[in-house]
């Protein structure tokens, strides 16, 4: 009784510990100056390898650490396996022992467990033969009891300690997903945030565009496989499973050269789905270089960041959705005045930083209210949208087009000096007279004047005011033609 009391106070410092090391290295202590053991060691159960890893030990080579045992292999495996202890005399006559320190003559393992979970095992060894007597032994598997308490208290704290600092981790994340609206800032700092806070080598986002999921932003140390015109083959593999199903994908075994990696180095990865309002948006992918590095209780706190991010991305899209409503106009479905006035700054200041040419060219169509009064208000209508649809057609995708107010249009050239913008301004009006717009009994024409930066004008009201005046100049030579400012005649005119 004696024993088993002095056994008891030397337990209550164990059980007073919480940090895993530490437990560890009281539970090894007590091994050492209670039961007088020099070879001893821990090895705690990986569940996802089915192996016991060796995390302590004392007496051993400072390799020890790198040991594994299979479940059901070596004393250790058995006594896992059994969830017994198991104790050899002999090593040397018993077929199930794995020889780990070659002066080891005796053995005994017993599994540390709580309720029917084993833990790990404590593995006992002597350099003499028979050493352990019954008394030892019973009490190392009464001591064994308090040790798997103490490594279950120890394992409940840090999972405790890794849901607050998780926790911690998505509120400060949603905290930076409501102040930002621009999608690809957001997309940036989705991958950013998340990786840092959890811990991760790479994160990337993945979202759907027509049939292709597409990789639209990652942040990370590992190396990207692919280029961004290969990120379509995405829409086909493990990413496309992960989405179709709309359940999150695990694989903690990552075999190297696999196809199915984003980054090079990559040996876990976790992929989860963007979902918001039922409407599936993408992919967020996690990726770890090391083996099994996703646990059972990642999975969810990193779900609640997925659904955040999920909705982030909704709210940017709505808002770039609403923005672009604000600068289109609703009968042509061109942009209108306020885009311009928007984009006109933006042009000027890239001319000015390469030095380079851009040309402002407004338009007007001729008669246009003579045009509503013949034919209706209906047909005039139909034309303003032919027209636009016309210069939509004609202009380079860096241009700009813009329905400046009534019958009035304004285009944005960049990088075009005078003679290549009367040429496009002369090709939109011979396109125009040539149209036949149904119900239109007669050709439509239309004048231009044409304003160059830095020629005609180094602001937006100098560059305006030019073309204006030209287009007036246009209208009052004739109309059908086009006019460049200051010029002080016609550079082109129709029949």
């Amino acid at each position: 009784m004696q024993k088993i009391a002095i056994l008891y106070d030397a337990s209550q410092a164990v059980l007073s510990a919480f940090a895993l090391d530490e437990v560890l290295r009281q539970i090894l202590a007590i091994v050492r100056d209670y039961f007088h053991l020099e070879n001893a060691s821990i090895l705690l159960l990986d569940k996802e390898a089915q192996e016991l890893v060796v995390k302590s030990q004392i007496g051993w080579d400072p390799d020890g650490g790198n040991i594994r045992f299979a479940i059901g292999k070596g004393l250790t495996g058995c006594a896992a396996q059994q969830k017994r202890p198991i104790y050899a005399p002999d090593v040397g006559k018993d077929p199930r022992y794995l020889c780990c320190w070659p002066r080891t003559r005796s053995e005994v393992a017993v599994p540390l467990m709580v309720r029917d979970e084993v833990l790990g095992v404590l593995d006992c060894q002597s350099e003499n033969l028979d050493h352990f007597d019954a008394d030892t032994i019973d009490l190392l598997i009464l001591f064994s009891t308090q040790a798997s308490m103490a490594l279950q208290n120890a394992r409940l704290h840090a999972l405790e300690r890794t849901r607050t600092q998780q926790l911690e981790a998505i509120n400060k994340i949603a905290q930076q997903m409501t102040v930002v609206l621009e999608l690809p800032e957001l997309l940036a700092k989705i991958c950013s945030l998340t990786q840092q806070a959890f811990s991760l080598d790479h994160v990337a986002v993945m979202l759907r565009e027509q049939d292709d999921l597409l990789l639209r932003a990652h942040h990370g140390n590992l190396s990207l496989c692919l280029t961004p015109e290969d990120s379509k083959f995405l829409s086909r593999g493990w990413w496309a499973d992960a989405l179709s199903s709309r359940r999150t994908q695990v694989d903690n075994h990552v075999e190297p050269g696999s196809s199915d990696v984003l980054f090079r180095e990559t040996r876990s990865q976790m992929c989860i789905p963007l979902i918001s309002f039922g409407q599936r948006l993408g992919l967020l992918l996690l990726a770890s270089a090391r083996p099994t590095a996703f646990q059972d209780g990642d999975q969810q706190s990193l779900e609640s960041v997925a659904d955040m991010c999920a909705t982030a991305i909704q709210n940017a899209h709505h808002i770039e959705r609403i923005r672009q409503l604000a600068y289109v106009d609703g009968l042509t479905g061109i942009f209108n005045r306020r885009f311009f006035e928007l984009r006109i700054g933006e042009e000027i200041e890239r001319a000015k930083r390469f030095a380079t040419s851009m040309a402002v060219v407004m338009i007007d169509i001729d008669h246009f209210k003579r045009l509503n009064d013949e034919f209706g208000h209906l047909l005039g209508d139909e034309v303003l949208r032919q027209v636009s649809s016309i210069f939509s057609q004609q202009l380079r995708k860096i241009d700009v087009i813009c329905r400046y107010g009534g019958e009035e249009f304004v285009v944005l050239l960049s990088q075009t000096g005078a003679q290549h913008a009367i040429k496009v301004a002369e090709k939109l009006r011979k396109v125009v007279a040539e149209w036949q717009f149904p119900g239109v009994a007669r050709p439509v024409h239309i004048s231009a004047g044409i304003a160059i930066f830095p020629e005609h004008g180094s602001e937006r009201d100098q560059l305006v005011n030019a073309a204006d005046r030209a287009l007036y100049a246009a209208k009052q030579g004739g109309r059908n033609r086009i006019w460049l400012a200051r010029t002080g005649q016609a550079t082109s005119a129709g029949g």
